[in-house]
């Protein structure tokens, strides 16, 4: 009987806790609306008329057409630039990881320094580097793969330090245990252990430096963000909606392709 009553107390906490964090977000959505003056009712009545403009103005015609070689010629310097950013920001993001992980065990004011680098670079946005870093070089697309490597790097440090922190630490044990030296450690502990884990993350931020490129290049000028933004600008929203299809069906093709070589690593 006391196992039973102390399930139902159990069970009656639980539902408790959930009527309040479910009163408490109704709560603070009202909140919200109230002091941004939206209104959810007006907001789902107003999603017939978009539907109707989208399928009205947003279908791509033979002028839009027309441009879909210059559209894939820009869609493919963006892409091409996505992946030489995740290149070198991994490259990069790994010898920092080495100073930063316990498992390799380097100097603790080093770690720290690394872990706090990582951590400022991965906090800031990469629109906000676009914006600082247009006001040195300019709009142009050394702004763009510096504006995407400052965050890249921060997130693939953190990322690469945490990898190698959760699958190295037996290898790295028993390396050290035969009085094997810190080259060795990396090379025939860290590295094989980590080497999927890392790959997934580089694939990962592929596929997310893509998407943010576009944005990047709308404030840089450059890539297939400089198109939507100029044929947006002009109102020509059937190239518009071109430019954002071939960026959807970019993404889609990229993530097919990393979700296979996951498969094959993995």
């Amino acid at each position: 009987m006391r196992g039973m009553q102390k399930t139902m107390d159990v069970f009656q906490k639980r539902k408790l806790t959930y009527t309040a964090v479910f009163l408490a977000a109704l709560a603070i959505f009202a909140g919200s609306s109230l002091v941004t003056q939206f209104n959810a009712v007006q907001g789902l009545a107003s999603f017939p008329a978009a539907i109707g403009w989208i399928a009205e103005n947003l279908i791509p015609d033979q002028t839009a057409l027309e441009r879909l070689p210059k559209i894939l010629d820009k869609l493919l310097e963006t892409a091409l630039l996505s992946v030489a950013v995740t290149v070198v920001a991994a490259v990069f993001a790994f010898f920092f990881s080495l100073l930063g992980s316990n498992i390799t065990k380097i100097n603790g004011i080093v770690k720290r320094v690394v872990r706090i680098v990582a951590a400022f670079f991965r906090n800031v946005p990469d629109v906000v580097w676009a914006m600082l870093l247009m006001f040195s070089f300019g709009q142009n697309i050394l702004t763009g793969f510096f504006a995407l490597f400052f965050t890249t790097f921060g997130l693939l440090t953190r990322a690469f330090i945490e990898t190698i922190d959760e699958v190295s630490a037996s290898c790295v044990e028993a390396l050290e245990a035969t009085g094997a030296n810190f080259l060795k450690v990396v090379f025939q502990g860290v590295i094989p252990s980590s080497l999927s884990g890392i790959t997934t993350w580089v694939l990962y931020m592929i596929e997310t430096n893509i998407r943010s490129s576009t944005l990047i290049g709308i404030l840089t000028a450059t890539g297939i963000g400089y198109l939507f933004d100029l044929y947006y600008k002009r109102l020509d929203f059937s190239s518009a909606s071109l430019v954002v299809l071939s960026i959807v069906v970019l993404v889609l093709v990229i993530e097919t392709a990393s979700n296979k070589i996951r498969k094959v690593i993995l």
